[in-house]
């Protein structure tokens, strides 16, 4: 005979030639010949062989000491300690002792791919999660399409959203919903006399339909890309150069409204746009740059005709007008000798008399 002593919080295992007899809680205890005990602590869980599972299970008074978790091959399963989460139990069986602490399980079912377990967001960042947690975060100027297995489910708007990782294939993708600028660059189109010539366009588009831009079409900026370019060259292909550099803002115009006709199938709004420039060769530069100077230096003739012109016909009024009036034309005489006498520094006087006869001659009227 053995005596055994379990203390609290304690329970002991009694088997005999390996077999399992019976389990006794706190308490003092005989052990027949033979018999060999297991003390285990009630505050930790329980870990054995599946094989000494089920032959504990058969017992009754074990089923009323411990609680078993069995946790499937598609299941997780949150253990929490006080209401506090302590550990995330994966695929296998797990044994813990009732009465000492409180434990509660939350089961999951990783088959479905929405979270609908009331689970603090929290619990997402821990690293125990990173391997069954999917995460995509849809920014606040960006919206998204779910696809489930190819298959669209919803468009999604900003914020986070988590999915349980399993089987399923789960994509989300995402669209800038921002005013956005596209830059046609270094487009060569000959003109309908055959200039060769570059152009520089832009406009600026926003996404207004998520499912046509992302679901509808493939790559819908490349779309519009090309729909820009072709629209360029048949507005431009019709005009000629000198039609083409006079109507460039007209043409602008024109060319935003075939754009954003076309463009409403992609899912996209075009607001506007323009031709940032007109690149020429450098033989049309060079001979458009003559035509220019010749065309400043006729106009600059022109004016200087007409001046001359002006000029010549006010000295002949105003010779008509002193022949007509003798006062004027001394009045303009006396002028002139003014103008004269400014530029005098200073007059020597020789000659006696006559000369001071001549002077007051000239400065008298008669």
């Amino acid at each position: 005979m053995k005596r055994l002593r379990v203390n609290v919080g304690k329970v002991a295992i009694v088997y005999k030639d390996g077999d399992f007899k019976r389990i006794v809680t706190e308490g003092v205890y005989w052990l027949g010949f033979g018999e060999l005990e297991e003390i285990v602590d009630m505050s930790l869980p329980y870990h054995c062989t599946n094989s000494k599972l089920v032959v504990l299970l058969r017992d009754t008074y074990f089923k009323t000491l411990a609680t078993v978790v069995e946790v499937g091959d598609e299941e997780i399963v949150l253990q929490y300690e006080g209401g506090k989460f302590k550990k995330l139990l994966t695929t296998g069986s797990y044994v813990y002792w009732k009465g000492l602490i409180d434990y509660e399980f939350k089961t999951i079912d990783l088959s479905k791919k929405e979270i609908t377990v009331d689970i603090s967001k929290q619990l997402f960042m821990r690293r125990e999660f990173f391997d069954y947690i999917r995460v995509y975060v849809v920014e606040s100027y960006e919206a998204g399409v779910l696809e489930v297995n190819g298959k669209v489910e919803s468009v999604l708007g900003s914020g986070t959203y988590y999915y349980w990782k399993n089987g399923e294939q789960i994509r989300v993708n995402k669209v800038d919903l921002r005013t956005q600028q596209l830059e046609v660059l270094g487009q060569e189109i000959l003109t309908k006399d055959k200039a060769a010539l570059r152009i520089n366009f832009y406009s600026q588009y926003k996404v207004i339909d998520v499912t046509k831009a992302l679901v509808d079409n493939k790559d819908f900026e490349k779309q519009l890309y090309v729909i820009s370019q072709l629209a360029i060259r048949e507005f431009v292909g019709t005009l000629t150069l000198d039609e083409l550099l006079e109507k460039k803002m007209d043409l602008a115009g024109e060319i935003v409204t075939s754009i954003a006709s076309k463009a409403k199938a992609l899912g996209v709004s075009v607001m506007d746009g323009g031709i940032k420039d007109v690149i020429l060769p450098g033989e049309v530069k060079d001979i458009m740059n003559q035509v220019l100077i010749a065309e400043k230096k006729a106009q600059a003739n022109t004016i200087m005709r007409r001046e001359e012109t002006a000029s010549t016909r006010s000295l002949l009024n105003t010779a008509k007008l002193m022949e007509d009036n003798t006062m004027l034309f001394k009045l303009k005489e006396m002028e002139f000798v003014e103008k004269i006498a400014e530029k005098v520094g200073a007059i020597t006087v020789s000659g006696g008399s006559q000369l001071l006869g001549q002077m007051k001659q000239l400065f008298t009227s008669t």
